[in-house]
């Protein structure tokens, strides 16, 4: 069964210095890594190594992809289909988006979405970007005071757009789930 995802969206493409550092990141969280390319890792993250000791009595190790894409990286068709469908995303966050880093979470107990949205913002303190974040219509009002908030949307569906610290405060609220 599929996890969430989390999408942090970029203005530019990732620096090789910074795809290094995150893949030193990663190994470091990680109890299992593989980098099918450079940019692209499939691991299980260790998420004690996130801060996290409540996994709800499942195995901590849990299977993610990231997955850094766009043009001169890889996955420039899937960037492209995602991000065709978007909305224009420049009067939310600013910039229209190059690349995007994908967070994949292949299990979907409570622990892979806290898992899911810290090991975002550990990805964000590395590369930098925006997050975006489907949100139930539910969750507008909980993620409405977070701080690192950078903006909402309520049509065509509820997304908030936010920062590391945004991924960091809303992830401590009770009952924190992503929506996919």
């Amino acid at each position: 069964m599929s996890g969430p995802v989390l999408v942090i969206e970029l203005a530019e493409a990732v620096p090789r210095a910074a795809i290094q550092r995150l893949r030193d990141l990663l190994v470091c969280s990680s109890v299992r890594f593989e980098q099918k390319r450079v940019g692209e890792y499939d691991l299980n993250i260790h998420a004690e190594s996130l801060g996290i000791s409540d996994t709800g009595g499942v195995d901590e190790r849990r299977p993610v992809l990231v997955s850094v894409m766009g043009p001169g990286i890889g996955d420039e068709s899937i960037f492209e289909a995602e991000h065709a469908a978007d909305v224009d995303q420049e009067p939310f966050i600013g910039f229209r988006p190059t690349h995007a880093v994908d967070i994949v979470a292949f299990c979907n107990r409570p622990v892979d979405h806290v898992v899911t949205a810290l090991l975002t913002a550990a990805v964000m303190d590395v590369v930098g970007g925006v997050v975006n974040a489907e949100l139930r219509e539910d969750q507008m009002p909980i993620v409405a005071g977070l701080p690192g908030l950078i903006s909402t949307m309520a049509d065509p569906w509820p997304a908030a757009y936010g920062s590391a610290e945004f991924l960091r405060a809303w992830a401590h609220q009770p009952g924190f789930r992503l929506l996919k």
